[in-house]
């Protein structure tokens, strides 16, 4: 993936990681546009920054994603790299029957919605140079933390969907998987200050790093995240898996 002269469309750049990945992306020079549901969120990320557009986007509702991906391949006809952020965490109780609100919502934002903005756009990307789709899972699609069964699954899941769809694309359109680890963020109530978390900041500098190689890793794989990803291959997945749910008595 180059890391300038890009035209870039990222879903879920009005907070944390999306905001500040777009931020660096613009400032590295490309033309960045970043999508949610909150238009003045959407502002304060692209405020000062001339080459960062905000554009309001659903991405649970389909209509919504086709109707924007024709807006925006008309707008900005040079895109060539789709960022597929978007996602939300809830905790859940499976312990007694609940409403699935959490769930569908899940779902929807994390699994759902990256396969329909990837699917509305594949076609356009396709005829562009330097064409890339990055797709962002989590360390939790590879040891998951009992406490957020839903997103855990749709993360393993976008793993497993990246595979497929760069197999599918060699050749065509590069297709990258970014998992984060615990990144100090608003993903959660109290994420942003955890002592245990990495801070946002070394996280966008640490991944900013891996995308300036060349070729660009298949997947953007912080320090911090290697604990996770590497437990099963390593035969540490049970010790893994305890340590990362001491604390919610889930072991």
């Amino acid at each position: 993936m180059k890391i300038s002269g890009n035209t870039i469309l990222l879903s879920g750049g009005g907070t944390g990681i999306g905001r500040r990945l777009a931020q660096r992306w613009h400032d590295a020079g490309n033309t960045v546009i970043v999508t949610g549901r909150t238009l003045a969120s959407l502002e304060e990320t692209i405020a000062g920054r001339p080459n960062l557009h905000a554009r309001v986007l659903d991405v649970t509702d389909p209509a919504a994603i086709i109707a924007c991906a024709a807006g925006i391949t008309a707008e900005f006809p040079a895109l060539n790299i789709l960022v597929n952020n978007a996602g939300i965490m809830r905790f859940e109780d499976l312990t007694a029957p609940r409403d699935m609100g959490d769930v569908e919502a899940t779902i929807a934002t994390n699994l759902t919605a990256p396969i329909r903005l990837t699917d509305a756009l594949i076609t356009h990307l396709k005829a562009q140079d330097h064409a890339a789709v990055v797709m962002v899972s989590s360390g939790l699609a590879f040891v998951p933390m009992a406490v957020t069964p839903t997103y855990n699954a749709t993360k393993a899941a976008i793993h497993s969907y990246s595979q497929s769809l760069r197999h599918q694309l060699a050749g065509q359109v590069e297709v990258i998987e970014l998992a984060p680890p615990a990144v100090q963020t608003d993903l959660t109530p109290g994420q942003s200050t955890r002592a245990n978390y990495l801070p946002l900041e070394t996280f966008i500098d640490q991944t900013m790093a891996l995308f300036e190689q060349q070729p660009t890793p298949a997947e953007i794989l912080v320090p911090n995240v290697l604990f996770l990803r590497n437990a099963e291959a390593e035969g540490r997945y049970a010790a893994a898996f305890a340590v990362l749910n001491r604390d919610f008595g889930h072991n």
